[in-house]
Order: C-alpha cells, then structure tokens, then sequence
C-alpha cells in the first residue's frame, strides 16, 4: 500500500429535513386543525483514530464525504427520520486543519479521540408548531436547517518514540531492520527508502518502543529539497532522535559535514525539532578505514557527547545503542509528549 501522508477533503453534513404542512383530516372532526410533523436532523460527519488505520491512502481516490439529510415531517404529527451520521476513520498522529485559513482545528493524537467537523442541520419545525388562538390554520412551516460544508486538509505525522535520520545511504534501512521486524527497501543508492518505516524495539531491558526510519535528508530538506519538509514532521512527535551517520563516508577535510547538515535542516524546519535530544551513532564500522575516520569525527566534535560505534550489518554495538536509547526514553517517560509547532 502507498504511504499517503496528506489529503485535502471536502465534508459535508446532512441537512435537516423541511416541517410540514398539513391538516388533520379525519371522518366527523371537521376542524382537526394543523397537524404537521418535524423534520427529522440532518447527520454529523465525525473524524475518529483508529488504530486499524495506518495511512491517509483511502482519501487518495475519495476526497468528498457527505451525511445523511433528516428526512421531511409528515401529517399525523410524524416527525422526519433523522439522517444518518458519517464516521470517518483515520490513523492515530492525523492533524485536521482548515484548507482555507491553515489552523488546526484538531490533533488526533491518540487511538479514539474524536472530533465533530461538521454539525447537521437542525429539523424544521411542522405547522403544528405555529398554531395560536388567533391563527388556528397556519399554512407554512420550517424548512431545514442547511448542513455545513468545509474543505480540510488532513495531514499524519507519524507516532514513534525514536526516529533515525540521517543522510541518505547512512544505514537507516538496515539498521531497523535489525533492531525490529520492519522490512524496509535496502540498497547501496540513495533514497531507496521513499516512506518512513515503522517499527516495534524489543530491548533487554526497558519497555518495548517505536522506532521510525525517516527517509534521508539533504542540504535544503526544510525547503522542500529532496524528500524534503515531507518527512520532517514524522520526527516532530519523536522524543529522541538517533543520528546516523556512516563513518566511512565521513569527510576528513570536514568531519562534521554530514552532522551539521542534518541538524541545520532540523532547525530550520522547526526549533523543536531541533532542541530534541540526540543519540549519535556512527554507523558502518565494518567498512576498512571507517574506526580512523570515526577518531577524526570525535576529536572534531567540541561538544563532550557519547557517540555509538556501530555496524548494523554486523550487529556490533548495536545491544548497546539500544540499551542507551531505551534508558533515555525511560528518564523522559514522564514527560508531557512533544507538541508540535
């Protein structure tokens, strides 16, 4: 299936059914008098997370969703049978917005939070309604109440613990391949990953996490640049990220050169996103050369932070990332969830 990640709709609740206008009518009740029913209520349209959901790929090919209309009153005091309501599902981390104006109008961030976007229109009231000792027959009644229509943009920003970036070719694609049940495309050429992958983290010790594969960002990512702003926010939800870097790609003229691209793209998509705590690992410690290279990378890094050596081809130290990671998330496990910008 296709990883969809935005979606404009259009939504449309029912209108509300016309009152009606009659009399009663009966043998020897020769001024039965007015006797017309309501109109039934036109239906809601209500967003709901659903955790059976993991993509916006349904509103590829569907983008207008409509409610029912309340059905027209009848004599006999019959009141119109009420629309029926539209229940749309979709993942947990979907963010609904205005189209038109662009502000949020709900974050269903967590499996069954709901969210009315759309109200039915309101019965109009039967003749009944108006009769008075001074108007005993009124012939007209209430129409119904118009449903709202409103254009949304739904966009989903993923709902991992850990995400790994990096540049394209760091090793993100095996790397949660090894460390989880994921499957992503692997290959020795850029951009094999198109869609961030998901997956669940079963440490030694700790509680279990999610772990998501950001596809590669390059210079200019925030703008738009490769995959670009596309996947940013799929790390905005994060609470650590793992950078990855591969050790044997590492610049001896400019160490840091892969490290500060990713972390200037981050903050110039979002201060958040930036600020977030980082677990770095260099990653391909098998490749000849890659152990000097990865010496050149610490002495160039000022900061005094832990850095990982691993291989994620060969497992060498990866139980001990993990380890560190799963700590990590346990010391922020009491935190409020990082909202995004």
């Amino acid at each position: 299936m296709k990883f969809i990640d935005e979606a404009l709709i259009t939504v449309q609740s029912g209108d509300g059914g016309s009152g009606c206008v009659s009399f009663r009518r009966e043998k020897y009740v020769p001024r039965g008098g007015p006797d017309g029913g309501d109109g039934g209520r036109g239906g809601d349209v209500t967003f709901i997370a659903s955790s059976e959901r993991r993509t916006l790929y349904p509103f590829r090919f569907k983008h207008d969703f409509a409610a029912e209309r309340g059905a027209g009153g009848a004599g006999r005091k019959k009141s119109g049978r009420n629309g029926a309501d539209l229940t749309i599902e979709v993942p947990p981390g979907t963010i609904i917005r205005d189209a038109d104006s662009g502000e949020i109008l709900k974050d269903l961030s967590t499996p069954g939070d709901a969210f009315l976007a759309a109200r039915g229109g309101r019965g109009g009231k039967g003749n009944t309604h108006f009769k008075s000792a001074t108007h005993r027959t009124p012939r007209f009644a209430q129409p119904g109440e118009a449903g709202e229509f409103k254009r949304l943009k739904l966009e989903l920003k993923l709902l991992a613990d850990v995400g790994i970036v990096g540049l394209p070719n760091a090793g993100k694609s095996t790397l949660i391949s090894v460390i989880s049940s994921a499957k992503p495309k692997i290959a020795d050429y850029p951009f094999t990953t198109l869609v961030p992958n998901l997956g669940v983290v079963k440490p030694a010790k700790g509680e279990p996490f999610v772990v998501a594969d950001i596809p590669g960002l390059i210079a200019g990512a925030h703008a738009g640049t490769g995959l670009g702003i596309r996947f940013l926010r799929h790390v905005e939800r994060t609470r650590i990220l793992v950078h990855l870097i591969d050790a044997a790609a590492i610049d001896p003229q400019d160490p840091l050169a892969a490290y500060d691209t990713v972390n200037a793209e981050m903050a110039l998509y979002s201060r958040s996103l930036a600020g977030k705590p980082q677990v770095i690992a260099l990653n391909k410690l098998d490749l000849s050369g890659a152990e000097e290279l990865a010496r050149t990378f610490r002495a160039a890094l000022k900061k005094r932070k832990k850095i990982h050596l691993i291989s994620a081809a060969t497992g060498q130290g990866v139980a001990q990332l993990l380890s560190d990671v799963s700590r990590r998330l346990d010391d922020l496990r009491h935190e409020p969830s990082p909202i995004p910008d």
